[in-house]
């Protein structure tokens, strides 16, 4: 029987994150496999919120056109953009939002009635919270009092950003999402290691479930030598970060790897660090923010891929330079741990340390082999970690839920 769900997301796309791509490839999932999603979003700069919730609630909509963004969107950092909702195979609610100061990209929802009001007229039989925090815990609220049962997806480390941007509040932000995942009937954690954190700080009911990877847009095969040429004339070798610009990713870690020698830097995302990473990135190419194919090509033509931010739950862009048959250097914290194999389809280095990752750079430079055989079983880890098999997962996960609320009614 097709399932109606809310998707209650605190990022959506245009956006471009972790948690608006999650929670795309949720909804055209669970449309592709005959439910009913709705999704409720903050608005986009410069968009105005939906005229009113229950009639952007009813019914399912229009299917996508072939080539619209729905079908082209995928991918972290990969989305094709989009300035509207038409033409998606599911209605969008957007509710008023703010830029969040000193941060512009990432906006924060205001108090509305249309999360309530969506909720009753989609009729839903189960909600879905992605990465709740201010939304999401609105959308909970709204759950419980309706009795709707609930599922939460832990996506981001708000403790840890508070750490980076205000080197306090820690505790603050784990109350919070304690309070929102406990009153969920099951939160879902992306890592082992994410898992763990829930566990620690009090989350009760808590299931691991992982992100998918699209291996047909990354891939091997799309490496191209004239863009190898064009970012590297002197023919050095291409180590390359892909994600936002931002303080907690810790891209100046990737400073002394641009000392060495025969070896570019290639930076693609924008974000506030963007002009003094500029200034602490002597030499590195810095392409801003790149999509679709275009990133794919981009991602299969590197040498190296570093990840630098010690914070990721889970941390899709390794999922996709793996993919594209490259490999990885990515901090031991968080969700490379679950990621990267040490020694076989990259390198885990100790968090914080510029030094570590150089060395682990400058191992993989002196060796065209070993980053080959890491390249190869990196794409072969990744090939069965489709969108579709984890979406499925995810249905298997609200279908014990709503048994779960039934057996306890009975």
């Amino acid at each position: 029987m097709p399932l109606r769900v809310v998707i209650v997301t605190e990022s959506f796309p245009p956006d471009v994150n972790g948690v608006a791509h999650c929670a795309l490839q949720t909804a055209r999932h669970l449309a592709a496999r005959g439910h009913e999603p709705l999704v409720i979003a903050p608005a986009a700069a410069g968009a105005a919120p939906s005229a009113s919730g229950s009639a952007s609630a009813s019914g399912s909509g229009p299917a996508a056109p072939a080539g619209s963004w729905a079908g082209t969107w995928s991918g972290s950092w990969s989305g094709a953009g989009c300035a509207s909702d038409s033409g998606l195979p599911y209605p969008v609610v957007r509710v008023p939002s703010l830029p969040l100061p000193g941060y512009p990209q990432v906006r924060v929802a205001l108090p509305s009635r249309r999360v309530a009001a969506a909720l009753t007229a989609h009729r839903a039989d189960i909600v879905h919270l992605a990465g709740p925090f201010v939304l999401g815990a609105r959308g909970m609220a709204a759950a419980a009092r309706l009795g709707i049962p609930a599922v939460a997806v832990y996506q981001t480390d708000l403790a840890g950003y508070a750490r980076t941007y205000v080197g306090a509040g820690e505790g603050t932000a784990w109350r919070r999402l304690r309070a929102v995942h406990s009153a969920a009937d099951r939160t879902l954690a992306p890592s082992t290691a994410a898992l763990r954190d829930l566990e620690e700080h009090g989350v009760p009911r808590v299931r691991l479930w992982a992100r998918g990877v699209d291996t047909e847009r990354f891939r091997p095969s799309l490496r191209d030598d004239a863009l190898r040429r064009a970012l590297a004339p002197g023919g050095e070798l291409l180590v390359g970060y892909v994600g936002r610009l931002a303080p907690e990713k810790q891209v100046e870690l990737l400073a002394g790897v641009c000392g060495l020698p025969g070896v570019r830097v290639v930076v693609v995302g924008d974000g506030p660090s963007e002009p003094s990473l500029r200034a602490a990135l002597p030499g590195a190419v810095f392409l801003g923010r790149r999509t679709g194919d275009e990133l794919a090509r981009i991602f299969a033509s590197l040498d190296a891929f570093a990840h630098t931010g010690p914070y990721e739950t889970f941390c899709q862009t390794v999922q996709e330079a793996m993919a594209s048959g490259v490999p990885v250097i990515a901090p031991a914290a968080g969700g490379p741990l679950d990621l990267v194999r040490h020694g076989n389809t990259g390198l885990l280095v100790e968090p914080r340390d510029p030094a570590a990752v150089r060395a682990a750079v400058s191992a993989l430079a002196g060796d065209a082999g070993l980053r080959a055989a890491y390249g190869r079983a990196g794409r072969a880890a990744v090939e069965t970690r489709t969108w579709a098999a984890v979406g499925d997962e995810l249905i298997g996960h609200y279908t014990d839920v709503l048994r779960e609320r039934t057996a306890v009614a009975a």
